[in-house]
């Protein structure tokens, strides 16, 4: 087993990255993902949310408002401590399983965890093999935001500004990948990075 981090900040290219790497054959395990699944009707985390912020985050069929969450906790960093301390519990024990599962499948398997949080989330001083941090400028993230998913520019630099910094996750990465060019540059990248992995497990 090989277990790569995968981080960056909000529309800085990890998925372009995660899909390169799991055409190359690595298993994904992606946080967003597992955030979604932790608090879905049912589930103790939903049931938890509930009681921390009250029926009205909740949809009529039962369903997590993520816009009502979303306003809660967007200005409001208690509110917004007490929802990380509900979820990324939940999504490191479910994203464990998931590693166990992937393992118990293939014993060779190189495992990268999508996690945009890693920094945030105090899970940096996990036991990883590799970290990737991707990046890209502060003005080509919010460009993205506005052009691809259609935030208004304020709402984007928003979001952009409440998560850490270039700095504070380059501070924990073995490899940077500069996102900005064209996919082609951020791939060969990728490549090598893949390239870099496969020597590390040949070698061990």
């Amino acid at each position: 087993m090989y277990v790569i981090a995968l981080t960056g900040g909000i529309a800085s290219g990890k998925s372009t990255v995660a899909r390169r790497l799991v055409e190359h054959g690595a298993v994904l395990i992606d946080s967003d993902v597992l955030a979604r699944r932790v608090v879905e009707p049912g589930t103790p985390g939903l049931a938890a949310i509930r009681e921390a912020f009250g029926p009205e985050v909740l949809r009529p069929d039962g369903t997590l408002d993520r816009e009502a969450l979303g306003a809660r906790i967007f200005h409001d960093d208690e509110a917004r401590r007490t929802l990380n301390a509900i979820v990324h519990p939940a999504v490191k024990e479910l994203g464990a399983r998931l590693r166990a599962e992937a393992v118990a499948a293939n014993p060779a398997a190189i495992i990268v965890h999508d996690i945009p949080l890693l920094v945030e989330s105090g899970r940096a001083d996990e036991p990883f093999d590799l970290v990737i941090v991707t990046e890209a400028p502060k003005k080509t993230r919010i460009a993205r935001l506005v052009d691809e998913r259609g935030l208004d520019p304020v709402h984007a630099d928003a979001r952009v500004e409440s998560q850490a910094t270039d700095e504070e996750r380059r501070a924990i990465a073995d490899v940077v990948i500069d996102t900005s060019g064209s996919i082609a540059k951020t791939m060969s990248q990728v490549d090598a990075v893949w390239g870099r992995v496969r020597e590390e497990i040949a070698a061990r």
